[in-house]
């Protein structure tokens, strides 16, 4: 039986031998399309060895790893230089709230072309009046015989110009007298190249534009595409989110101590490091990137309790906004203009800097994030939203 150091050869050797230079680093924070092609056939050489369904249970195709051998698989994915994977949606996402909570025919039909990655996803969950709160959203479905259709907008919905699908959090049902606004939502699988559903780039600060605005007008999607009964959305759709934030989390982190280090040896080379507030504020980044490490790798081997993905996404979300921000520092004029000769170095920190700014915004913005805990940890007074 194959032990935990023969299976981080195995994937640091197949790594080695498929991450090509042009590959290394591409896709990372703020460069989503770049060179997506060559990134998206790379994910299909990662799944046809097997490695995208790490995760997933082996009666769904996937290998049914252990959480140490999946926390192996990001660590070495990320000390690799791996690129960005385009198909993190429909794995991370998608495919397990199909496995827990759809059903046979939608298992059978979906799961797939996620694991090949020949099924690309896109998450239609924010509106422009229903950003983090989510019950808010307006989006519509009504049936139509053997159809839902839906009209309304859903907004930062990355990937969404080149998805086939969209998870679509929407309205089937008015709000009953009385009721939570969390009842009537549904969770619909929609197709995305289709009439009535255009997409909309938003240029971003990094001048890139991965995120879209996406109108639905008049799209239609099979009846029986609901994930869960309908109106009972809200369950599936924390469902999700739930999936998102597991032992990805662990390479996520490999990646900061990488820019961490880059950022070190460049302060090293430009002679910032004679600064004492420059050296304390690497220290420090040190320091709490070590502690973010230890929560994460504590929360994801204990029992689900509430409020501990939220505790991650507000520690790692201010930490690379920080990391920016010192990296901003440590150019200096260069971090504020091109510079010829600077191999792109002082670009890639540029990006990072500006794209790091919307980390406390979504996936839930860090505001709410603390309302979530104050409330429902903490169990402080419900703050008065009207």
């Amino acid at each position: 039986m194959q032990d935990d150091q023969e299976f981080r050869r195995e994937i640091r050797d197949w790594l080695a031998a498929n991450v090509t230079d042009d590959l290394r680093g591409a896709g990372g924070a703020g460069r989503e399309n770049e060179a997506f092609s060559r990134r998206l056939d790379f994910t299909r050489r990662l799944a046809a060895a097997g490695w995208s369904t790490l995760a997933w249970p082996v009666e769904h195709g996937g290998r049914g790893a252990s959480l140490q051998r999946q926390v192996i698989f990001h660590e070495e994915y990320a000390k690799a230089g791996a690129p960005g994977r385009v198909d993190h949606i429909g794995i991370t996402m998608v495919g397990p709230t199909l496995m827990q909570l759809g059903t046979d025919r939608q298992r059978e039909r979906f799961l797939p072309g996620i694991a090949t990655a020949t099924e690309l996803w896109c998450q239609g969950y924010s509106e422009p009046g229903a950003g983090s709160d989510l019950a808010a959203v307006t989006t519509r479905a009504e049936l139509d015989g053997d159809h839902w259709v839906l009209t309304g907008q859903k907004v930062w919905t990355s990937l969404a110009h080149v998805a086939d699908w969209c998870f679509v959090l929407a309205r089937t049902a008015p709000i009953p007298e009385g009721a939570s606004r969390h009842a009537g939502l549904s969770y619909l699988l929609v197709p995305m190249r289709q009439p009535g559903v255009t997409v909309r780039p938003i240029r971003q600060l990094t001048g890139d534009s991965e995120f879209n605005e996406v109108f639905f007008d008049g799209a239609r999607t099979e009846r029986d595409l609901v994930v869960g009964e309908p109106g009972q959305g809200w369950r599936v759709a924390m469902a999700t989110l739930g999936f998102e934030r597991g032992a990805a989390t662990v390479g996520q982190q490999v990646g900061f101590q990488r820019d961490l280090d880059d950022l070190v040896a460049l302060a090293r080379r430009t002679g910032a490091t004679a600064d004492p507030a420059v050296r304390e504020r690497l220290t420090r980044a040190w320091i709490d990137l070590t502690v973010l490490r230890a929560h994460t790798l504590r929360v994801l081997s204990a029992p689900p309790s509430a409020g501990t993905a939220t505790v991650i996404k507000l520690l790692w979300s201010r930490w690379r906004q920080g990391l920016g921000e010192l990296a901003m520092t440590i150019l200096g004029p260069a971090g504020v203009a091109s510079v010829t000769g600077d191999d792109g170095e002082a670009d890639r920190w540029r990006r990072l800097f500006l794209f790091s700014r919307a980390d406390t915004i979504y996936g839930g913005s860090n505001e709410i994030q603390r309302g979530i805990l104050a409330e429902r940890v903490l169990g402080l007074p419900r703050q008065d939203r009207r």
